[in-house]
Formats: C-alpha cells, structure tokens, sequence
C-alpha cells in the first residue's frame, strides 16, 4: 500500500491508499478504506455507504475485470474519492432505473451510483475505470 501525497494541481488532496489488488486482497482492502474514509472525515451511514460502494467496485473488478485491478483512494478539503481500475471492456450503457427485484444482475453499479454523491465510468481499450466520491460533513 502506497501512502502520500497525489500528482495534482490541489495542494490538500492527500493519497490515502494505492494498491493492485486481487480476490485475497478485497476484504483487506475494504477494511483499508473504511479505516482512511472514516480517518479522512466520513462517518456513520455515509461512511458505511461508501465502502458498501467501493465493495461493490471491488467485486466488479474481480469478476468482470480480469481478475485483478487498482483501487486509489484520496480525500480533498471537501470530499473522498476512490477510483478502481480494471482491464474490462466496461459495462456498457447503463440503465438509470432502478433493478428488478428478480434480475440477477446489474444491481453493484446501480448502488454505486445511489450509495455516492459522484460516480463517473470510463472504459476504453485499456480497461475501465470507476471514480466515486462522497461529501465530507461540512
């Protein structure tokens, strides 16, 4: 895990966590961000959904991606932010209704996307990547 300061223009953004991760390693990684999410100014539900979110990323990653993937995770003045990137061809268009109860898929990005306060997807030849961010209280 690669701790300091992140390449960026914001003089108060602050790398919390970098790490190439696999299958063994989302657990721990969970863990990690709950500790510098929570260490960083988030708390309660909004800490709890966060981490439900980046799980979700996690996960994805694992299973869509490839089999491994790269979680960065920063804090701002204002905000956590975390990006997982993978070597998946993406998820395509995504839908902005909410899941059927009984649809078997499709549900991890739709949290993502309700559980953050920002959510953005990029997919290209090289892989893709999710950033997610959510507020820090005020």
């Amino acid at each position: 895990m690669i701790r300091g300061r992140l390449p960026s223009e914001d003089i108060g953004t602050h790398l919390l966590i970098s790490e190439t991760f696999d299958r063994s390693r989302v657990a721990a990684l969970r863990h990690a961000v709950a500790a510098e999410a929570g260490g960083a100014g988030l708390t309660g539900d909004r800490l709890d959904d966060f981490v439900v979110a980046v799980n979700e990323l996690l996960t994805n990653a694992v299973r869509h991606g490839g089999g491994t993937g790269h979680l960065t995770l920063w804090c701002e003045a204002y905000a956590v932010t975390c990006e997982v990137a993978d070597r998946g061809a993406g998820a395509g268009p995504l839908p902005r209704e909410k899941p059927a109860p009984d649809q078997p898929g499709g549900w991890g990005l739709y949290l993502v996307r309700e559980l953050t306060d920002t959510f953005v997807i990029k997919s290209g030849p090289e892989g893709t990547a999710v950033r997610i961010s959510s507020r820090l209280p005020g």
